[in-house]
């Protein structure tokens, strides 16, 4: 079974356990935390490891969660080492964020500008975006500086880029003068 296909159900199943024990916030702040956490190059090549034993994987995971994480995190965890699925709790984490998301309607816009942004045209933009029924109910917005852009901005969401830069523009431009069909030389 592909890795995203054993996150995608796992994720699933997480959801609907949330949601029907009423758990759904602290379960994604916990799941949230996890993920961070798997981002530590220990506690992920333990998680990998087909050596250390599920026992001592659950040992070091109750030392470092337990009281920090709530009961169903907790269980969930131990279920995924004792079916041995614990190499995949980064995914599953990834994954548990993107169904979360969509069940909340939130929308994960990225903004990329050649300067930061006010908190006035931020909240134009929001504005926006929200009244243009392109994005779902709620924004997430991510910001990025980046100088090489010279002006303007790319949006980035739902697998859809709008690309309003200077260098974007200046790149057409140049394309059009390169496929110049009356003049081939000056």
């Amino acid at each position: 079974m592909s890795v995203a296909r054993i996150a995608t159900r796992y994720a699933k199943s997480l959801i609907e356990l949330a949601i029907e024990q009423g758990k759904l916030e602290q379960v994604h702040a916990d799941i949230s935390t996890l993920k961070e956490a798997a981002g530590n190059r220990d506690l992920y090549l333990m998680l990998k490891s087909p050596i250390i034993h599920a026992d001592k994987k659950i040992a070091v995971l109750d030392a470092i969660f337990k009281g920090k994480i709530d009961a169903l995190t907790m269980s969930y965890l131990q279920l995924l080492v004792n079916k041995g699925r614990e190499s995949y709790v980064p995914e599953i984490a990834h994954e548990f964020g993107a169904q979360y998301k969509l069940l909340k309607k939130i929308t994960t816009v990225r903004v990329i500008t050649a300067v930061p942004l006010s908190e006035g045209v931020m909240e134009d933009l929001k504005k926006r975006l929200l009244a243009s029924d392109i994005t779902s109910d709620h924004l997430e917005v991510v910001t990025k500086v980046d100088p090489e852009l010279i002006g303007g901005f790319v949006l980035e969401f739902d697998d859809k880029r709008y690309d309003a830069s200077v260098s974007h523009k200046l790149d057409e431009l140049k394309s059009q003068f390169m496929k110049n069909l009356y003049v081939k030389e000056f």
